[in-house]
């Protein structure tokens, strides 16, 4: 049975222990045997290797770099997987370079904050994770990111959203929302969406978390 680690903390508004008791269900029903730890401590006391998948929870906080090479060098030697959403993977550790270059991303801002209506639009729509999906609107934060140009995109946003102003607003952009890429040997699945459990329990959006676990997992 292939085996999932989920590892949640950081700032409660993003609701991480509920969002990682959500994916542990996700992960459950997708028959992999789950583990859930609360803070990061884990990352350097289990055999990160032993695992197909590592599930990030944690906005902003700080991890040790024993704990963050442990799990750099599970996704790029041994094939681990990596896969997560919003804050809670691309917000996490914003002193950790190194962690940013193996998801892919940065988050920088959400004018607006969680009230914003947005669509995502996709752009790939042949790739395991996307096929057969149509483009959705949610209401939450809609992210503004730095991320790699190496970066598979799935799908995008028009930013920053119509009358919400801020600095950007004389520069309209697609926004990478939904991406893959390879880091090493393993697979890094980012879903910009989810600031709390029930934007990702939304038809859409659980069902692209279910895909992206399933695509990263070794």
């Amino acid at each position: 049975m292939n085996k999932a680690l989920v590892f949640w903390g950081g700032w409660d508004g993003h609701e991480p222990e509920s969002v990682a008791a959500l994916f542990g269900e996700i992960l459950s029903e997708e028959g992999f045997q789950v583990s859930v730890f609360h803070g990061t401590n884990c990352l350097a006391e289990e055999d990160l290797s032993s695992y197909s998948l590592i599930v990030p929870v944690v906005t902003m906080s700080t991890i040790e770099s024993a704990e963050s090479q442990a799990v750099i060098k599970a996704v790029r030697d041994s094939g681990v997987g990596m896969a997560g959403c919003h804050g809670g993977m691309c917000d996490s550790f914003r002193n950790d370079t190194d962690w940013q270059f193996m998801t892919g991303g940065q988050w920088v801002a959400h004018p607006g904050d969680d009230k914003v209506n947005y669509e995502i639009r996709f752009t790939n729509v042949t790739h395991p994770i996307t096929e057969g999906l149509a483009n959705f609107s949610v209401t939450s934060e809609q992210y503004y990111l730095h991320t790699d140009p190496g970066n598979t995109v799935l799908a995008t946003t028009h930013f920053p959203h119509p009358g919400v102003g801020g600095p950007h607003e004389a520069n309209p952009c697609e926004m990478p929302q939904v991406w893959v890429k390879q880091f090493g040997t393993g697979r890094v699945f980012y879903f910009a969406v989810g600031h709390n459990r029930a934007v990702l329990e939304e038809s859409t959006p659980k069902e692209l978390m279910r895909r992206g676990f399933r695509w990263a997992a070794r």
